[in-house]
């Protein structure tokens, strides 16, 4: 867990495999938002529009990340998308699951990424 950072710019497969994930967990992030909507709406819900609007905000958000991971604030804010999805289970309980899973994706991406770096680094160096 040594490898693990939380504020800063990661190498290349860092910053590579964290984008992949943060990108696609937008999709997800998104259709929990449409499920969010659609429960709260058949329930009369009044904020209905506010978990619409406020997902598809946190759906941005992890495309902005996604492409932030050169920016020393990229991985933080990739950490609080994280803690914002594991919120989402008080609206969508199943979320919960969806915060286990890309939490999880999270930290190996950036473990195993910065490890791959590692690696890349002391081949290139035996390899001179």
């Amino acid at each position: 867990m040594k490898d693990l950072i939380y504020y800063g710019v990661g190498e290349k497969m860092t910053r590579r495999f964290a984008a992949i994930v943060v990108g696609s967990q937008s999709l997800v992030v998104f259709f929990g938002a449409l499920v969010a909507f659609a429960i709260a709406k058949a329930k009369d819900d009044s904020s209905h529009t506010a978990y619409l609007v406020v997902g598809c905000v946190l759906a941005l958000l992890c495309i902005v990340a996604a492409g932030a991971m050169r920016r020393p604030w990229g991985v933080t804010l990739g950490w609080a998308i994280q803690i914002a999805t594991l919120a989402a289970t008080f609206i969508v309980p199943t979320m919960f699951f969806v915060g286990l899973v890309f939490g999880a994706l999270w930290i190996t991406a950036l473990v195993q990424g910065a490890k791959m770096d590692r690696l890349t680094r002391e081949f290139s160096g035996a390899a001179q």
